[in-house]
């Protein structure tokens, strides 16, 4: 197997060229185009625990199987927003991730929720990703996005925070006093401790959610 990432990094797509047999598990509707060749197949990985449990991290509840039938072929696969794909050679490791960064692998890799060492904030939505075995993980960022090496402490806004090697411990909490807080909506901050790698992106959905919320389409009451 052979990839590209194309249009980096604002709207990154990666282009794999799957030799016959050879197959790329992808999370739905994040397959762009494909040769005839790419077959398709749509299921529970693991079975139904299995998909619950990634559908609780943020992704679907079934994954795309594309595998190379009667010759090898080509396939595009991006993620639904605008910003970079980032590849992470996993050699039975773990890392976490935030809710919707996954994109595809290939490998025996699995994924499944996790909420271990979120401080009880599932409340809050703090809900992500575990992604643990061996191959080759594909996530993407909103924006670009910066390799952060991690050496003693280090904090992000919840809404940048990508992913982060499971050699780092973290803990979470409001940027202010609890009163202020409660008041003015400070963000929450994601404490990162020890040594390992953090992914960063430049933008954060969340913000961008914010912003567009006044905007939206209110349907008038004629009563």
């Amino acid at each position: 197997m052979k990839y590209d990432i194309i249009s980096a990094p604002s709207y990154a797509l990666v282009e794999m060229s799957l030799k016959e047999g050879e197959s790329v598990i992808v999370e739905p509707g994040s397959m762009s185009w494909m040769d005839t060749t790419i077959k398709p197949k749509t299921e529970m990985k693991g079975g139904f625990l299995a998909g619950l449990k990634r559908r609780m991290g943020g992704e679907s509840f079934f994954l795309n199987t594309y595998t190379a039938e009667g010759g090898s072929g080509k396939i595009g696969i991006a993620p639904g927003y605008s910003g970079d794909i980032i590849v992470k050679e996993l050699n039975n490791e773990t890392i976490y991730m935030e809710r919707g960064a996954y994109l595809c692998h290939v490998g025996n890799i699995e994924t499944s929720a996790s909420w271990e060492g979120f401080m009880g904030t599932f409340a809050e939505g703090m809900l992500g990703l575990r992604v643990s075995g061996t191959g080759l993980l594909f996530f993407g960022s909103y924006g670009d996005v910066q390799e952060v090496d991690v050496q003693g402490s280090y904090s992000v806004d919840n809404g940048y925070a990508v992913a982060w090697e499971s050699s780092l411990d973290y803990s979470i909490g409001r940027s202010g006093r609890r009163i202020r807080s409660f008041l003015f909506g400070d963000q929450l901050i994601c404490n990162y401790h020890g040594n390992g790698k953090l992914w960063v992106q430049t933008r954060s959905p969340r913000n961008l959610a914010a912003w567009v919320h006044p905007f939206r389409r209110v349907q008038q009451n004629n009563e």
